[in-house]
């Protein structure tokens, strides 16, 4: 098969090219050359106060002089264990001016899961929020690794004085409950005592710039090795996607230098967040609206509404669940959300009614994209058109990016047009490696007509046009009676029921013949609706296939849910199995 037969479709973006010439430089060379054509210009946005480029430049050289004084030479590694907050960005190209490489931590982890994180990567210095739980756990996860300085990071830093006062009598500015002045050192100390000029460090583009870890939900986490040009690249492939037409918007173009609003609403420990916002507002010299709980507010996502509208927000990242919440959130229709104009879906399947409904409250077009940790994480996007747009499906394949449909067996033989195999892709944005994993590398990665192609683990098959559309996780898949049902497959029917809110399905085994399984699904229902298990058992015989149906319904009031809005199916299942042994 014509690898590069896609290119030719009729859907492929008339502005976008087909192919890019891509600079290699370090990342924090779009710090500063922002910060040279836009110094004065508003970067970090956070509780109504803003930094500008200038003074984010300026912080960064500081932190980057603190760390060489600390010891950091080029190659060892530096956290940030911090949620989405206006130190983020000034500690990310800090530590990178400094020749290390970035480990990006979830903030939301616990001692012991951190403690992985910092012993696998042997860490030396970690950046924290001052809170009463995030740096207690900090302490104690830094025990017996190789972290030897603790930089805690006050909120304090980013808010007008008379909030700060205000905030501190009234005891709402977070703080940790002790310090061990041993390892601590303050963010504001480095501010007063470092100097602004960077420090000279010679940095390898082609070189790892940051450590994030994937896998954790299906095996031990992995380090995935993302380089300055992979990142870099992945931008330009983005952009260069994205443009409205007239049809579809009052804001025809793509993304407009110095002019857009980034809401960072996904965190910036995860490749999505990173990538498409904090990353992308740096490029294009954009307002980065610091949003660290995006479900904060009464009712949820409240807060998250009112920056929308206060910021005037352009560019919105986010994930289906919180597109779902908003769509259902019963006060959208008091907020303007006018401003939003380029709004993507990723890091989960979207499912097409939750698009649907998004769009009907908004007026904004909403589009899927695709892609992997390991990916930068970008390599598929739906066009960003309504006549060209296909629901259902992930898109098609970006600049200089190839996909193939390979057999689940083995990942070498390529699978006619229309068949369902596992996905693999060749790009300038696939990872280096697994940090420290050369066999897990090995495992994912094959040669095909000399090119390097990731097997991202996820089934599906490529239509005549070049589109791809996922069944679902290879992992995931469940067999019923030998018959193949994938998860997304069935929670999408489930969504065009008025009454759901968020679904999901998992197999489990048989009791009689544990060798096969069945479905079962979870329902939230929408708010004010009530439902019954037998009611929608009942209402997907006509909906699904029989082996496909749920055979048993739990309605539910939540789902567990990862940070960045991704239904955790396995603890779903590992729940069902427990109350299964202890029945």
């Amino acid at each position: 098969m014509d690898e590069m037969y896609w290119l030719s479709g009729a859907a492929w973006p008339q502005h976008a090219r087909k192919t890019i010439d891509y600079p290699k430089e370090p990342l924090f060379t779009m710090l500063d050359r922002s910060a040279d054509n836009n110094g004065d210009s508003p970067y970090t946005v956070f509780m109504g106060k803003s930094q500008t480029f200038a003074e984010v430049r300026d912080t960064t050289n500081r932190i980057a002089n603190f760390l060489v004084s600390k010891g950091i030479k080029t190659g060892d590694k530096v956290a940030i264990f911090l949620p989405n907050m206006p130190h983020f960005p000034p500690v990310f190209f800090g530590a990178l001016k400094a020749g290390a490489k970035v480990v990006t931590c979830n903030p939301m982890y616990k001692s012991g899961e951190l403690n992985y994180q910092l012993s696998d990567t042997g860490a030396k210095i970690v950046f924290v929020l001052d809170h009463p739980t995030f740096t207690p756990t900090c302490y104690e996860a830094i025990k017996e690794t190789d972290v030897h300085t603790v930089v805690v990071c006050s909120v304090k830093s980013y808010l007008s004085k008379a909030t700060a006062i205000i905030g501190g009598l009234i005891g709402k500015v977070p703080k940790s409950p002790y310090y061990e002045e041993d390892k601590t050192v303050f963010y504001e100390q480095i501010l007063s005592d470092y100097e602004p000029e960077a420090p000279e460090v010679d940095v390898d583009p082609m070189d790892t710039a940051v450590l994030i870890y994937t896998g954790g939900t299906t095996g031990s986490p992995k380090g995935a090795e993302l380089t300055h040009y992979n990142l870099t690249s992945n931008i330009l492939q983005i952009a260069e996607w994205v443009y409205l037409e007239e049809e579809d918007t009052d804001r025809p173009g793509g993304v407009r230098h110095g002019e857009e609003v980034f809401v960072g609403a996904i965190p910036w420990y995860h490749s999505y967040g990173l990538t498409l916002t904090m990353l992308m507002s740096t490029w294009f010299a954009g307002q980065l609206v610091c949003i660290p709980d995006p479900r904060s507010g009464k009712p949820p996502l409240s807060d998250l509404l009112k920056e929308l509208e206060k910021t005037k927000g352009t560019v919105f990242n986010c994930v289906p669940a919180l597109y779902a919440g908003i769509a259902n959130h019963p006060d959208v229709g008091k907020y303007d959300l006018s401003s939003v104009n380029i709004c993507s879906s990723g890091a989960a399947p979207l499912p097409p009614e939750v698009a649907k409904a998004f769009e009907a409250v908004t007026g904004t077009l909403l589009f899927e994209g695709y892609g992997l940790t390991e990916t930068s994480p970008v390599t598929h996007i739906n066009p960003t058109t309504s006549k060209h747009r296909k629901f259902g499906s992930i898109g098609l394949p970006i600049s200089d990016t190839i996909c193939k449909i390979l057999d689940m067996e083995t990942g070498t033989k390529e699978m006619a047009m229309g068949e369902i195999g596992e996905i693999a892709v060749h790009g300038p944005q696939v990872m280096k490696q697994y940090y420290k994993k050369s066999e897990e590398t090995a495992l994912v990665m094959r040669e095909i007509n000399g090119k390097r192609f990731f097997l991202t683990g996820d089934v599906g098959h490529m239509d005549e046009d070049g589109y791809t559309f996922i069944s679902d996780r290879k992992k995931q898949m469940i067999n019923v009676g030998g018959m193949k049902a994938y998860p997304r497959e069935i929670e999408d029917i489930l969504f065009t029921h008025p009454k759901v809110k968020i679904a999901a399905a998992i197999g489990l085994p048989r009791f009689d013949d544990p060798s096969n399984e069945f479905v079962k699904a979870y329902i939230v229902l929408k708010e004010g609706e009530t439902g019954t298990p037998e009611e929608f058992i009942e209402w997907a015989r006509d909906k699904m296939a029989g082996y496909k149906r749920p055979k048993e319904v739990d309605i539910v009031d939540d789902l567990p849910m990862s940070s960045v809005g991704k239904v955790l199916r396995k603890v779903l299942r590992d729940l069902e199995m427990q109350k299964r042994a202890n029945d």
